[in-house]
């Protein structure tokens, strides 16, 4: 699956060699890849780029593969299913911890988005401790592995941000946008005991159902009148006006975390002393979430695991074959999730 980002109708799929071994020590047969806005921005130009001194870029970070060949030593056999880590950090304090995540320089690589190959190809390679092991259960689903990695880490956010004070007797979870990113947000926030309500402006078609076979509540309409007053919030669209909206609506003492990504140049009037004063008074907290490390890996890996395996599976909404994989970056009206199937 290659792309020059930037250049249009430069999507394809073709003809690469072997991955090199200087790739990684771990062989993997890739199965499907997911695509996300993400790969909408590189391929458009607006995030991203190639390998140094190449034009194109094997898109993909979303990945599901199964082992062919590793090393003894890596604890991995073949046939075993894996998911490849994004990020490569540089040499910050962050990085050199294990949490690239947290980069202090911006001088990291992300596999299928900025300066190295991703893992849209029937083959890639990985060094062991960027692959990680995932039930065979997960083995038609295992590409969301990625995208609830970004929610772990939100709530792990969320967790010590609440940590400050007692917890009340039915915690209340509010999670807007309903597209991937937030539906399994709400999944890890039913998970953890949440009374779990989800906003979105779709009124019809998978989304209300996904939230209500969760066991969680979907909200439409105005986001100022939603009946519940969250103890914790996982922004997931990146509308600059939905985010100063909540403040409106936290209960004390709450946690917001953001992880959407403002792609607009919308203009919103604030009235930020009111604004200031309310957070001030709530001793509300406000943090901004990206990227994972390999913890947040494995906590979705144990996440997923315990999900219901058919919830997941309706998570995806089209598959289309490699040698098509253009198409899934048309967008249709009931897309939930797109994956590319590299054995197609």
């Amino acid at each position: 699956m290659t792309v020059v980002p930037g250049q249009p109708d430069s999507a394809a799929a073709t003809e690469r060699e072997e991955p090199p071994e200087a790739d990684g020590d771990v062989l993997v047969e890739g199965l499907a890849v997911g695509i996300c806005g993400t790969d909408h921005e590189v391929v458009a130009g607006a995030h991203g780029g190639p390998p140094p001194g190449r034009r194109d870029l094997v898109i993909g970070h979303e990945s599901l593969g199964r082992v062919r060949s590793a090393p003894a030593s890596s604890g991995l056999h073949a046939g075993d299913l894996v998911v490849g880590i994004v990020r490569r950090g540089d040499d910050c304090e962050c990085c050199r911890a294990g949490q690239w995540d947290f980069c202090r320089t911006g001088n990291y690589v992300e596999r299928g988005i900025k300066g190295a190959d991703g893992y849209g190809a029937r083959h890639w390679r990985v060094p062991a401790e960027f692959a990680v092991r995932i039930a065979d259960g997960l083995a038609s689903t295992g590409m969301l592995l990625e995208p609830t990695t970004v929610v772990a880490k939100a709530w792990e956010q969320i967790d010590l941000l609440r940590g400050r004070v007692p917890a009340p007797p039915d915690p209340v979870a509010l999670i807007t946008g309903a597209g991937p990113i937030g539906l399994l947000a709400a999944l890890l926030a039913v998970q953890r005991g949440y009374d779990t309500h989800v906003y979105d402006r779709v009124t019809d078609g998978p989304k209300p159902r996904l939230v209500a076979d969760l066991g969680a509540t979907y909200h439409t309409g105005e986001l100022a009148d939603l009946p519940v007053a969250p103890d914790a919030v996982v922004e997931a669209t990146g509308v600059g006006a939905l985010v100063f909206g909540l403040s409106e609506l936290t209960a004390p003492n709450a946690a917001i975390c953001l992880t959407g990504i403002s792609s607009g140049t919308r203009e919103v009037q604030v009235g930020a002393d009111e604004l200031n004063a309310r957070m001030v008074m709530g001793n509300d907290a406000v943090v901004g979430s990206v990227n994972a490390n390999r913890t947040h890996y494995e906590q979705a890996a144990a996440a997923l695991e315990r999900a219901d395996a058919g919830w997941l599976e309706r998570l995806i909404s089209r598959r289309v074959p490699l040698s098509s994989w253009p198409d899934a970056l048309t967008r249709e009206p009931d897309d939930v999730k797109v994956v590319v199937d590299l054995q197609a």
